[in-house]
């Protein structure tokens, strides 16, 4: 793929700066892994933690200019929007309640985003980003990175195809053990920010896994629900919000759903998959096993598709980095994206309009405004004891 930016084509890397992601941050790292893979991205600015003394040792760890550390977003929003060489584009990875303000800021500093998900700890502020971001004609990528893997966007090509007939049932599930315990009580610096409204949301397993596979089955499927009923749980005594989530959806033309996201289920690391069944067929991934489809035409044996190999089609190939059985996962789902929101970003700057399929590749900050749609129905679901929701259009 041929990345054009406003200097020409492939001229010279993206410049970005991060906010959030310092020391002892795990996504944070997770995020610079997959934005230097396709070096195409560069990171040259950030406020790394909201301790001035950690951002600024932070950026030291990264090799990032001391004049480029800075101790908040607003000043870095201000500083990087005014240099001639200022960033790009701003990549977010705060706990949830600074998404939005943080988001806001660099808007309206006119730079391009990329925020983790979920896209804002309210409803509210995933609304008013939608309409900022429409109204600034920026690029607003969401690191639902799930999307990113080759895999899954075959899946997609063959859902599109019709390979499976008209879909019947849906089931995402994203399983986990890590907060069994009451470990956030105890300081987990992780779980306890996870599991505190005011940083989190009205929904913790919703918000921190639950998002990530109903976005993959609306990636995969095309479809949103038009209805939820949701049952939310928390198992853990003193617990301030969910920690198990069971979630019906119901969509247009009669197609079913289930949704099940869990942290208190022993034996499951990070089991995250999507089934879904059609008329004609059916179709299974596995995040463990990212480089496997499983796909099963009624009546005839599984037929397991591996990336690279024979039956394997154009969309995964267009994402894959290494021969067959040369292993691919979860840095490289991450990488998928930031390249091709690297491509969108290059080609805003550039005047240029993008491919539709690139574009349509990339979270972007409509969807992550649907997870945040489908967070506070299936709050509010449970709050009026399972009760059906309508999801706003």
């Amino acid at each position: 793929m041929v990345y054009a930016t406003s200097d020409g084509v492939g001229a010279r890397k993206l410049r970005v700066g991060m906010i959030g992601g310092g020391r002892d941050a795990f996504i944070g790292a997770v995020h610079r892994l997959a934005l230097r893979l396709d070096d195409r991205i560069e990171l040259v600015a950030g406020a790394l933690s909201s301790d001035p003394e950690r951002a600024k040792l932070s950026a030291t760890d990264l090799g990032i200019d001391p004049d480029r550390a800075y101790s908040s977003y607003q000043e870095m929003a201000d500083a990087e929007s005014s240099r001639a060489d200022g960033i790009e584009a701003v990549i977010i990875v705060t706990p949830n309640h600074l998404h939005a303000p943080v988001a806001r800021a660099f808007l309206k500093a006119g730079i391009d985003v990329i925020c983790d998900k979920p896209l804002s700890a309210t409803l509210a502020e995933a609304e008013e980003l939608a309409d900022l971001a429409d109204r600034s004609g920026l690029v607003f990528a969401v690191t639902l990175n799930n999307t990113g893997y080759a895999m899954v966007r075959e899946a997609r090509a063959m859902v599109a195809s019709g390979a499976l007939g008209k879909i019947r049932i849906v089931r995402a599930e994203y399983i986990q053990d890590w907060l069994t315990l009451p470990i956030d009580a105890d300081g987990h610096k992780q779980a306890e920010w996870r599991t505190d409204p005011a940083r989190a949301g009205r929904s913790a397993c919703l918000a921190d896994i639950g998002v990530h596979a109903y976005s993959l089955a609306q990636f995969v499927t095309g479809m949103v629900p038009e209805r939820i009923a949701a049952d939310l749980t928390t198992f853990v005594p003193g617990r301030r919000l969910d920690d198990n989530a069971h979630v019906l959806m119901r969509y247009a033309g009669g197609a079913r759903g289930v949704l099940i996201a869990s942290q208190v289920s022993p034996g499951n690391l990070n089991r995250l998959s999507l089934k879904i069944y059609g008329e004609k067929a059916g179709l299974e991934w596995f995040a463990h096993e990212p480089e496997v489809l499983h796909f099963t035409p009624f009546g005839e044996p599984t037929r397991t598709l591996v990336r690279g190999g024979p039956g394997v089609g154009a969309a995964a190939a267009a994402v894959s980095r290494m021969p067959a059985e040369h292993p691919e996962g979860y840095v490289e789902g991450f990488a998928n994206l930031y390249r091709d929101a690297a491509a969108l970003i290059a080609a805003r700057r550039a005047g240029q309009t993008p491919d539709a399929a690139l574009v349509a590749s990339v979270p972007n900050v409509h969807d992550g405004l649907k997870g945040m749609r489908f967070i506070e129905a299936a709050v509010d679901s449970h709050k009026a004891d399972g009760t059906w929701i309508t999801l706003a259009a």
